[in-house]
């Protein structure tokens, strides 16, 4: 079963859901998407109570839009709770404190901040929403003459985010500050089956311009990254299915692993693989549908999937906007210019900058020897694809 909701469903997602004739609730959002074969839409009375129906439920929604829905309705089925303990990065930090018991948070509120000695943490750290999406607000401090600044710039953030999403999804009204974690960054698409058995459909690269920059502008996924890494997130998501009992339940997990392996979760979001339905990608790459994966509980044949990928990445490239740059002056955003900068672009997704604050986002298939193309992008400004207002 799946909910669909704003702020973006897919071409791909609405494709497979209505080729899937999966039960699809029937909100503002479903109602208004059209598809050759049609969506098997259920008013909320008949999809609650195919799911009491249901012994195994298995529920996908692609936007933690949802979240605020699910609560109110499904509380029979236990997953408002678990929702809760993931998506607060609070509660989940408590929960992880059986496993990392020296890592070092604290929950602030946003009218307390000021109040906040910073002198007194040790450096460098991590402050952002306790309930956050997509790196919006998230700063790092690695001095204490740098907090002022990050302060002036969340006061900032807060006010021209707030509106954005539903506080389910991002509220600014409390921070968490953490211990910053040393590593390289990855995310990860997997889901427990009805076992509970934890199986992962795809491992992303985030990749940063530089030591400060906690921007989500490009990401990547490859043989080399998945055959890699792999074995040590599926054990670190079997002590976490310790933890919480996990069954039927699709995750998008952060994390850090370190020179010396240890791996060290960063946030986990519940009911959804990557945002924005960034997931795609897996299709595009390896031919992989998240979504029916789920649905269907298959799990990767990597071997066979893996033939022909050697020397290539498949990359996500978020078109986000610099802190300096005020969307309000945009006039336009030259797409095809930016299509023209890459050897292959794979698939283009725009979206209304004015309304989400980012330009939209695009796939890509780089080889291995044309990776200038991605160091580009990673620490353009974007302004050669703008044109102001004026």
């Amino acid at each position: 079963m799946i909910i669909l909701d704003h702020p973006y469903v897919s071409e791909f997602l609405k494709d497979t859901a209505a080729e899937l004739q999966i039960p699809v609730l029937k909100n503002e959002m479903a109602a208004g998407l059209k598809t050759e074969k049609g969506l098997r839409l259920l008013e909320e009375a008949g999809f609650i109570e195919l799911i009491k129906e249901k012994d195994e439920c298995l529920l996908y929604s692609n936007s933690e839009n949802s979240i605020g829905w699910i609560s109110e309705n499904l509380g029979f089925t236990g997953l408002p709770e678990k929702i809760e303990l993931f998506k607060n990065k609070i509660k989940f930090r408590e929960l992880l404190e059986r496993i990392y018991p020296e890592f070092y948070f604290q929950g602030v509120e946003f009218e307390k901040l000021d109040e906040i000695r910073v002198e007194e943490i040790e450096k460098p750290f991590i402050i952002k929403p306790a309930v956050g999406f997509f790196s919006l607000g998230v700063h790092k401090v690695s001095t204490n003459k740098e907090w002022d600044s990050v302060l002036k710039s969340i006061k900032a953030e807060v006010e021209e985010i707030r509106e954005l999403y539903p506080v389910q999804v991002l509220d600014v009204g409390k921070f968490i500050i953490e211990g910053n974690i040393e590593g390289e960054e990855f995310a990860v698409d997997a889901y427990f089956n009805n076992q509970g058995k934890p199986v992962v459909l795809n491992i992303f690269k985030h990749i940063f311009s530089s030591e400060n920059d906690v921007s989500d502008r490009v990401y990547f996924t490859s043989k080399t990254v998945i055959e890699t890494h792999r074995e040590a997130v599926e054990d670190l998501l079997k002590e976490i299915g310790k933890l919480v009992e996990l069954r039927n339940f699709p995750l998008h997990i952060e994390l850090r692993i370190g020179e010396d392996r240890r791996i060290q979760p960063i946030e986990l979001n519940p009911m959804r693989f990557a945002g924005w339905c960034t997931t795609d990608i897996a299709y595009f790459a390896y031919g992989i549908n998240t979504y029916r994966y789920f649905l269907e509980q298959l799990e990767p044949d990597w071997k066979k999937i893996f033939a022909g990928k050697e020397g290539k990445s498949f990359c996500l490239v978020l078109l986000n906007r610099p802190a300096d740059l005020n969307l309000k002056e945009v006039k336009a955003f030259d797409y095809e210019k930016l299509l023209s900068d890459f050897e292959k672009p794979m698939e283009l997704r725009t979206v209304d900058h004015e309304k989400y604050g980012f330009f939209g986002y695009m796939f890509t298939e780089t080889r291995d020897n044309g990776w200038s193309e991605i160091e580009r992008i990673l620490k353009s400004d974007l302004k050669k694809y703008i044109t102001f207002k004026g």
